[in-house]
């Protein structure tokens, strides 16, 4: 069946556009007929797909601006992604009462959890009883053994109610901003290094259904 898919949370920097890129190119490598969605008014996601096309890198991704919102229900794409953005509140609620589930990156950082818990909050108010998954993941953690935020944020996440947290995390890497600059997805760009491990794994526990 179809599956819609919001990648969002109510803090900015948390790596939402990056993530919904290098899904959408993974899908789509994937043989998956995939629709993206940009709901941010930053529209991040709409100039990365741009500078993909420009640069002549297939495959390209074909990319909506929020107005796809009101008919994501009737696309023949297998897998819609989402890209939301908080400068726009009315979209946010509009993606969130269409989507099957949510995917929430979270920065390790006191600030982000406070983010996530309010993130829920609206969540259950707009959806009350739906059944939705959602899931919690660290993007963009420390790689230095030595610090504890990454853990203490997981720790946090695995106590919210209703959210599933993934072990699978992505770290803070430089090749990430790097490839996303080049319309580059970080498993296009260095398919063997430590990032395309990361999301690989990743990718094996939000798409295990399709791997089977």
């Amino acid at each position: 069946m179809p599956r819609i898919t919001v990648i969002g949370s109510l803090k900015g920097g948390s790596g939402k556009s990056t993530l919904t890129f290098n899904l959408g190119v993974w899908l789509t490598l994937s043989g998956i007929k995939v629709q993206l969605i940009d709901a941010d008014p930053q529209a991040t996601l709409i100039d990365v797909t741009e500078l993909r096309r420009q640069e002549g890198i297939t495959p390209f991704l074909t990319i909506d601006d929020r107005a796809a919102l009101i008919t994501a229900h009737t696309t023949a794409a297998a897998e819609t992604l989402i890209d939301i953005g908080t400068a726009d509140m009315d979209a946010v609620r509009l993606a969130l009462t269409i989507c099957d589930r949510i995917v929430i990156p979270v920065p390790p950082s006191q600030a982000d959890i406070w983010s996530t818990q309010r993130f829920m909050q609206l969540i259950a108010a707009i959806n009350r009883d739906r059944p939705l998954d959602i899931i919690g993941f660290i993007n963009r953690g420390d790689t230095h053994l030595g610090v504890t935020e990454t853990k203490e944020t997981a720790a946090a996440l695995i106590s919210l109610p209703r959210l599933k947290f993934i072990k699978p995390r992505l770290s803070q890497r430089t090749i990430f901003r790097r490839s996303f600059s080049e319309g580059l997805a970080v498993f296009e760009l260095e398919p063997h290094g430590k990032a395309a491990q990361e999301f690989h794994s990743l990718v094996a526990v939000l798409f295990a259904d399709l791997l089977n």
